[in-house]
């Protein structure tokens, strides 16, 4: 959808409430992914859920810039996706001695990151809001599902938190 002129002005007050939530929601999120030592942690998640935000706050006040000018608003946060793609692409990794592929959790949730500040930076509020909460049901909720569903499968373990489990071992 093109649009031409701003529609809803955006006061600086408004910038300040979207990036400040945006760096809220995606914190929560950062917590919880230090708390089980992930390498995507508070600070990688606050950097994509604010940085997602802001793309997208310029890409609205981009209509103030040239309100005579048919422009698209949807143009700069839709590169958020690919970017954070690519992003995310760089925390997945194969580990030869275990057969298995590793860090695809870590890349959803920095693309949810992406989406959450994102939504936050249209003003989208309730969606953002939600998509954290369901972002903690998942890490809490539907893990334990997983790990049951892999302990009654046949010859499979249930998931072990790696890194958890190599940070008890130090204490």
């Amino acid at each position: 959808m093109l649009l031409t002129g701003a529609i809803t002005q955006i006061t600086e007050n408004d910038v300040i409430v979207r990036l400040v939530l945006a760096t809220v929601l995606s914190a929560l999120v950062g917590v919880e992914r230090e708390f089980h030592h992930k390498p995507a942690g508070l600070r990688t998640n606050v950097m994509v859920g604010m940085g997602s935000c802001l793309f997208t706050l310029v890409s609205i006040r981009v209509l103030d810039l040239f309100p005579n000018t048919v422009v698209d608003p949807t143009r700069i946060a839709a590169q958020i996706v690919t970017g954070i793609g690519f992003l995310g692409a760089g925390t997945i990794l194969f580990e030869k001695d275990r057969s298995s592929v590793i860090g695809l959790t870590t890349a959803a949730t920095l693309w949810v990151v992406a989406a959450v500040g994102t939504a936050v930076g249209m003003g989208l509020y309730v969606e953002a809001i939600a998509g954290t909460l369901l972002v903690f049901f998942t890490f809490m909720v539907l893990s334990k599902v997983v790990n049951e569903v892999r302990k009654r499968s046949s010859g499979h373990e249930p998931h072990v938190d790696t890194a958890r489990e190599e940070g008890r071992k130090l204490l």
